[in-house]
């Protein structure tokens, strides 16, 4: 096992050039937010546009368009029961489904539709209810895209893995997550107090980094959104993924220092600055 170091910051964030246009710099669109939860979506958005995805939409019920916009005017919009959603799929680099989807059978048709859509050249950001809905039914695990990347807290995975937390084991996980996904093209971010990262290849890392300031709801949603963000930037690699979680752990340790709980729009506010701080 390998702990991620500040150096991986250094090594994926890049300074951007004089030239530079929205299209550089990645389309991620993100699916979630049915009528109880559209504040996952809203959150998971705010992450990939704060770490710097050039163009955000975001596909979700209707109810939640006018706080979408007032908080985040920046992402464009699509209803997720619009005949136009599996184009504009297509037209994506990378795509999160799963935050505040739930689990209806119209959520399992937005699943269906990735499973057909999807193509080897995106990458595919699986969290929450997406993982719960595999977990109920593994044909609706899409296999076609070019790195799939799940993002589930430890219950999440004991569902979708039938691992019980208590065995939740390096080596339990990387036999659990080649059964899922056989071609080796997935990376599982089990989301934790020291979260661990496990790669193709037998990799496996974890985060030194989190504070229990951090332990609110919507942490996870802004973590996927974050991930978005630097993989539609930086590409679907392992050193994008593992500059993701840092990150995202990093902005939560210095907002605690003076802090009793950490909220995740706060986390999204500070990564323009740290990614300045840290960009080569």
């Amino acid at each position: 096992m390998t702990e991620i170091t500040q150096d991986i910051l250094t090594k994926v964030i890049k300074t951007r050039p004089s030239d530079s246009q929205k299209g550089n710099y990645g389309k991620v669109l993100l699916i979630g937010g049915s009528e109880n939860y559209g504040g996952a979506i809203i959150m998971a958005v705010e992450g990939a546009l704060k770490s710097g995805a050039g163009l955000v939409s975001a596909a979700c019920h209707s109810i939640n368009l006018h706080a979408l916009h007032a908080r985040n005017p920046e992402a464009m919009y699509i209803d997720w029961r619009s005949n136009d959603l599996p184009a504009l799929i297509k037209k994506m680099d990378v795509i999160v489904c799963g935050p505040g989807l739930g689990i209806s059978s119209f959520s399992q048709k937005i699943m269906q539709i990735l499973c057909q859509v999807v193509t080897e050249k995106q990458t595919l950001i699986l969290d929450a209810s997406a993982l719960d809905l595999i977990a109920q039914d593994n044909q609706l695990a899409p296999q076609n895209a070019d790195r799939v990347i799940l993002t589930p807290h430890q219950m999440e995975w004991q569902r979708l893995s039938q691992i019980r937390i208590p065995y939740q084991d390096d080596a339990a996980n990387k036999s659990a997550l080649k059964k899922l996904f056989p071609a080796d093209n997935a990376i599982l971010v089990l989301k934790s107090n020291h979260t661990h990262v496990y790669g193709p290849n037998n990799q496996v890392f974890i985060n030194p980094l989190g504070n229990p300031g951090m332990a609110v709801g919507g942490m996870g949603d802004t973590l996927t959104g974050i991930i978005g963000g630097l993989t539609a930037q930086f590409g679907g690699t392992l050193d994008a993924v593992l500059a993701a979680v840092y990150l995202h752990s990093l902005a939560g340790d210095l907002l605690f220092k003076d802090r009793y709980i950490v909220q995740p729009t706060e986390i999204s506010a500070l990564l323009p600055k740290l990614m300045k701080k840290f960009a080569n």
